[in-house]
């Protein structure tokens, strides 16, 4: 069982196979009906787990057109003939291949995120990789496998789950992909990315991943998908996506519950 997984709530949901989460599965309807499910972000019922009415309202989904390469939203759909990448990715393309990201990370989504990354709320997993599953369908299409962004064992020792791992097992289990939460590891602690420029934040981790030998054969040749929380500068993401390609993947894109507005900036 892989360490950025979670090892025991693996083994708990391996256990009785297909026809146990079938009677899972058929008692929790019953139960949603008798106990209706409640909001993540209140004490509201709801439909199906998920966010109040007013907490959906609020968040900046983001729509096509979106840059090919950062996820940015374009002010308009320039048409047919219209470059498919912002001025920022066109003048210094990532490491990664193609970008999605979900929504905005603003006042709406900060709080959510914060909840699920630091206060141990992983009831919004599934909810997080849902919406992943549509910002980034045009990259779940053409992938070969799911890789989560790695923490260092110090880091999962005092978090106690990695975040990124959360959203992507079941984004990939969804999509009927390979999940490969061991094939690429954080080999050294590095300081929080907060309050770093961008240029610190690339120094930072920029020898902190690695790929594990038995990574490295199962990434060989294929296109991956990168799945991690937010998108700030995109330091994180390029430095795991340098070492991936590096070790033989073909390509790899990158998927995120949500990106700061200004991620990138344009060239001047």
């Amino acid at each position: 069982m892989s360490v950025q997984d979670g090892g025991w709530r693996g083994r708990l949901k391996g256990v009785g196979g297909p026809l146990a989460s079938g009677a899972r599965d058929a008692g929790r309807g019953l139960l949603d009906i008798l106990l209706p499910p409640l909001a993540h972000d209140s004490r509201e019922a709801a439909a199906s787990a998920g966010l109040s009415p007013d907490a959906w309202s609020r968040v900046a989904f983001l729509e096509a057109p979106v840059c090919d390469g950062c996820g940015a939203a374009f002010e308009c759909d320039g048409g047919d003939f219209a470059a498919d990448r912002c001025a920022a990715c066109l003048s210094s393309p990532y490491a990664f291949g193609r970008a999605r990201t979900a929504c905005v990370y603003d006042e709406a989504s900060r709080g959510i995120i914060l909840k699920f990354k630091h206060g141990d709320q992983q009831q919004f997993a599934p909810l997080f990789a849902r919406w992943i599953s549509r910002s980034a369908a045009p990259l779940i299409e053409t992938a070969d496998a799911v890789v989560p962004v790695p923490l260092h064992r110090a880091r999962l020792l005092s978090r106690r789950f990695n975040q990124a791992a959360e959203i992507a097992r079941p984004l990939a289990r969804a999509a009927r992909l390979e999940y490969l939460p061991d094939a690429l590891i954080r080999a050294l602690p590095t300081a929080s990315q907060g309050g770093k420029s961008a240029r610190g934040r690339r120094l930072n981790v920029k020898a902190a991943f690695a790929v594990t030998e038995a990574g490295r054969r199962r990434i060989k040749g294929r296109r991956l998908l990168l799945v991690d929380d937010v998108l700030t500068t995109g330091a994180t993401a390029e430095a795991c996506a340098r070492v991936l390609v590096e070790a033989g993947a073909r390509a790899v894109d990158l998927a995120v519950i949500a990106r700061v507005k200004n991620a990138r900036e344009p060239p001047k």
